[in-house]
């Protein structure tokens, strides 16, 4: 389903097929890299799923979709620059098959708002930062694996460093008013997230 919206998508602005293909076989290296644990292209696929039902509510379906593909294209947990430097990523990428710029624009404005997700300029860009936070707010087996995932892909840090960094991203969530920004989200997920946040930090 992923490789299949994605070369459907690209085949929107591009007759080259093989073009497309080669998109997606970067795209699938840099999502299957040893060192992902949760930024997979499970995390790709979960996010596709959960935007389908508000899809119609989407004006600009297209951006996100690029948005989603190459948000987290750039991923080191080392760097603070990911969500720039995957912005500049895809602008690359869509400019080589004649995305429109101001296209362009829109999409790697959305990409760039997964570094805060603070409430976007429009609603297609809450929904996408929603979706991307949609983990927080699923059942407690799923959340207890997300958690595990990520203390995988922080390997590199001790516990001694890594637990006071990951209760200060907890206390920030928590201390929102409201974690997500659509009506839609905080409807299905946000009583969920603060309890499985709430519940990870008394862990910790």
């Amino acid at each position: 389903m992923l490789k299949e919206t994605f070369i459907e998508l690209t085949g929107k602005y591009t007759n080259s097929r093989p073009r497309c293909h080669e998109l997606w076989l970067e795209i699938e290296t840099q999502y299957q890299n040893r060192g992902r644990h949760y930024h997979t292209l499970t995390h790709l696929s979960n996010m596709l799923d959960v935007l389908q039902p508000v899809k119609e509510r989407i004006a600009g379906w297209d951006m996100v979709l690029f948005a989603l593909f190459y948000h987290d294209i750039i991923y080191n947990v080392i760097r603070k620059d990911n969500e720039v430097k995957s912005a500049v990523f895809a602008a690359q990428r869509l400019q080589s098959i004649s995305v429109p710029a101001a296209a362009i624009q829109s999409c790697t404005m959305k990409i760039e708002a997964t570094k805060n997700h603070a409430p976007g300029p429009d609603d297609d860009t809450d929904y996408f930062t929603d979706a991307d936070l949609v983990v927080l707010g699923q059942e407690w087996p799923v959340y207890a694996d997300y958690c595990k995932s990520i203390r995988k892909e922080y390997a590199v840090y001790p516990g001694i460093i890594y637990n006071p960094g990951r209760k200060k991203v907890l206390q920030h969530f928590l201390k929102m008013e409201r974690i997500y920004k659509t009506a839609y989200f905080v409807a299905n997920f946000e009583k969920q997230a603060k309890q499985n946040l709430q519940r990870e930090l008394e862990q910790l």
